[in-house]
């Protein structure tokens, strides 16, 4: 009698684990929103709206190991507050998922490396990523949102290729 009660207690406590990690999974999954180049997006508060510039070489100070994928960032914010933005909330992503990280190479007043972001006033910066230029290849811009803006949200925009 006393072997069936720890069983089901072993069972409870089993299908207690799955339910509440079930639960702790659905609570936490990023949500993923993917759209092409030009068209708007929203993380969290910020509407973001990513087109590529194209490729370049860099300046006499800053110099890829690669090749440096330019974009334009339109970002517009929603909420009540300033927000903080910096270069590390964007990504690029090639086709097999690699992931390179902005660089902030100070080539234009326009270059992001961290900012603040008003309520409903629309803005423009540029980034660049040192990557291994490939025409042919899909590349997807990433971008994450700030811990101050506490969203699931994680915008994909494709802008080569897709």
């Amino acid at each position: 009698m006393a072997g069936i009660v720890i069983i089901a207690i072993i069972i409870g406590v089993v299908i207690s684990s799955i339910v509440f990690a079930s639960y702790m999974y659905y609570e936490y999954k990023p949500n993923f929103i993917l759209v092409d180049s030009g068209y708007p997006v929203q993380v969290g508060p910020v509407v973001y709206t990513i087109e590529p510039l194209g490729i370049h070489e860099g300046n006499s100070n800053t110099k890829p190991n690669g090749t440096f994928f330019q974009i334009q960032i339109n970002a517009e914010n929603l909420d009540s507050e300033e927000t903080r933005m910096s270069g590390g909330q964007f990504y690029l992503l090639d086709d097999t998922d690699k992931k390179y990280i902005a660089v902030y190479g100070n080539f234009t007043e326009q270059d992001l490396l961290r900012d603040f972001l008003q309520q409903n006033m629309p803005v423009s910066w540029m980034t660049q990523f040192d990557i291994p230029y490939d025409e042919e290849m899909t590349y997807r811009i990433g971008i994450l949102p700030t811990k101050i803006q506490s969203s699931r949200d994680i915008g994909i925009i494709c802008v080569q290729n897709c």
